[in-house]
């Protein structure tokens, strides 16, 4: 699976605000709303917080990826989203995060679910894509950038 197929212009934001990481998550989920595929938005908010504390979804180089798992979707649902002032999201490098790729995955699709946060990881460990997504002006012009970073890295 792409990330070109789940990710599209109205569910990406620039300048995003929040104070901690629990408001990003809510403005995250609120954004995944607009793709259409959330059954119930509390459930699925319930599904990455319970995930969330397991062990923190903020992975490093001022990347996170909130995700979980919930039959309360159509289909999968991402958001992504650059924020305005980087938050601390309890990341292992104890560094702040400034990107935030959510990811929710279907119960029966584990595989996909994976695969895609893999795909997204390998992508947003690009220091150079990541600098580029900084001086990104709008959503769509970050859904390009995702799908010539994925044309280049995984289909040449």
């Amino acid at each position: 699976m792409r990330i070109s197929e789940i990710l599209s212009e109205k569910v990406i934001a620039t300048g995003l605000e929040a104070t901690d990481k629990y408001e990003a998550i809510d403005k995250m989920i609120e954004l995944a709303c607009a793709s259409g595929n959330v059954i119930n938005k509390d459930n699925v908010k319930q599904c990455v917080l319970d995930r969330e504390k397991l062990v923190s979804t903020g992975v490093g180089k001022g990347f996170a990826i909130p995700h979980g798992k919930t039959d309360d979707i159509k289909d999968i649902v991402a958001a992504f989203a650059v924020l305005k002032t980087p938050i601390d999201f309890d990341s292992i490098d104890l560094e702040p995060v400034k990107y935030i790729f959510l990811v929710i995955g279907k119960e029966s699709l584990l595989n996909a679910h994976i695969k895609l946060l893999s795909r997204i990881s390998r992508i947003m460990n690009k220091e150079e894509f990541r600098e580029r997504l900084d001086d990104a002006k709008s959503p769509e012009e970050i859904m390009e950038m995702f799908r010539q970073e994925e044309q280049a890295s995984f289909e040449s």
